[in-house]
C-alpha cells in the first residue's frame, strides 16, 4: 500500500492499515478498543489526526489510541472530569485536563467498565455545549 495517500482513505481505513501494521499484540489490543468503543457507544466517529494517531469522538474527543514500543495508550481528553469507580485510569494522572489508561502485553481489560467510562465520556462531551449555551433575553 505505499502507493496510496493518506488523504485517499478514510479515518476507519486508516485504522485498520495501522492495526495490520503493528500485527502484534499492540494491534490486537487497539483493535479490541476499538469494538469497545463502538460497542459502548455506536455513533462515536473515527478520525485520524496528529500524523497518525486514531481518535474517537463524539460531540468532541472520547479518547486517543496511542501506540507505543511497550503499550497502547487510551487516552481520555476529559478524563479528570469523568468518575472512575474502577481505577481504569493509570496514567497522565497529574494533569488538570486528560487522563489516560496504559495498556500493555498480556494485560486483560474491564470491558463492562471501560464501556462505562466511554459512555460516560461522551455523556461529559454532550453535556458541555448545554451548559454553555446562553439562554435568550427576553424583550
Amino acid at each position: 500500500m505505499s502507493g496510496s495517500k493518506d488523504g485517499e482513505k478514510t479515518p476507519s481505513q486508516l485504522i485498520d492499515a495501522k492495526i495490520g501494521e503493528l500485527g502484534d499484540w499492540r494491534g490486537e489490543m487497539l483493535a479490541r478498543i476499538r469494538t469497545l468503543i463502538k460497542q459502548a457507544d455506536p455513533e462515536a466517529i473515527e478520525e485520524w489526526k496528529w500524523r497518525g494517531v486514531p481518535v474517537w469522538s463524539h460531540a468532541g474527543i472520547i479518547c486517543t489510541g496511542e501506540t507505543y514500543k511497550n503499550a497502547v495508550k487510551m487516552t481520555f481528553a476529559k478524563g479528570a472530569s469523568l468518575d472512575d469507580p474502577s481505577g481504569l485510569f493509570n496514567s497522565s494522572l497529574e494533569g488538570n485536563t486528560r487522563r489516560a489508561i496504559d495498556l500493555h502485553e498480556g494485560d486483560k481489560i474491564d470491558e463492562e467498565a471501560l464501556k462505562a467510562l466511554i459512555r460516560a465520556a461522551v455523556a461529559l462531551n454532550m453535556d458541555r455545549p448545554a451548559r454553555s449555551r446562553k439562554k435568550p433575553k427576553s424583550a
